[in-house]
């Protein structure tokens, strides 16, 4: 199901690195021909180590992040412990496959640190649950995943990683008119998470 025929859009990519991981998406929310927001929220943290970027519709967006924030600490307090990404991650695929039959019309980027390293997932509005090291999701993505694959390095640190993932937002906001409007930056190290804007206009 492509985001022009549900009638929304997006752009979000996500890049890991040895040093941590970057998550990126712009602000616009659309519906069909009309902008109706320029200032929606589609990348958030969880705890200063999880961090999720969207592309679909809105209300599913904030609906798993507020689902997804209420599970972690949940875990966490009753089993004393820290949740791995990857378990985070399982979590949120089983959520919505268990709503295969009325989806969450979302794509998600799945990132964090923990004791094993830095770890970048990416998810479908079905589930699939797929490890990268980079990724591009929503209407913009195929723009996107060019510029990351042409820069991208194993070396690389996660600053050039985090002007990266902003250039890669950008040229789709330039060729995809279901995104725009600048671009949330999250980058999560081990122990610290950095959230900025930046602005497109010249």
């Amino acid at each position: 199901m492509s985001y022009e025929r549900i009638g929304t859009g997006a752009t979000a990519v996500g890049i890991k690195t040895k040093e941590g991981v970057v998550l990126a998406a712009e602000k616009r929310v659309s519906y069909g021909g009309f902008v109706m927001s320029r200032g929606g929220k589609k990348v958030f943290t969880i705890k200063d180590r999880f961090g999720l970027a969207f592309a679909g519709l809105f209300s599913d967006i904030q609906t798993l992040n507020r689902t997804m924030n209420v599970l972690i600490h949940s875990y966490e307090l009753e089993n004393n412990r820290p949740i791995s990404v990857y378990s985070a991650a399982r979590l949120l695929s089983i959520i919505l496959y268990q709503n295969k039959w009325l989806p969450y019309i979302s794509e998600v980027i799945f990132g964090g640190v923990d004791e094993s390293g830095t770890h970048l997932y990416v998810m479908d509005m079905l589930g699939s649950l797929i490890e990268d090291v980079y990724a591009a999701i929503g209407s913009g993505a195929p723009i996107a995943i060019g510029i990351i694959e042409s820069k991208y390095r194993d070396d690389m640190p996660l600053d050039e990683a985090a002007q990266i993932a902003v250039e890669a937002v950008s040229a789709a906001i330039k060729r995809d008119a279901l995104s725009g409007d600048g671009v949330d930056v999250v980058t999560i190290r081990p122990g610290k998470v950095t959230e900025k804007f930046v602005s497109l206009i010249t």
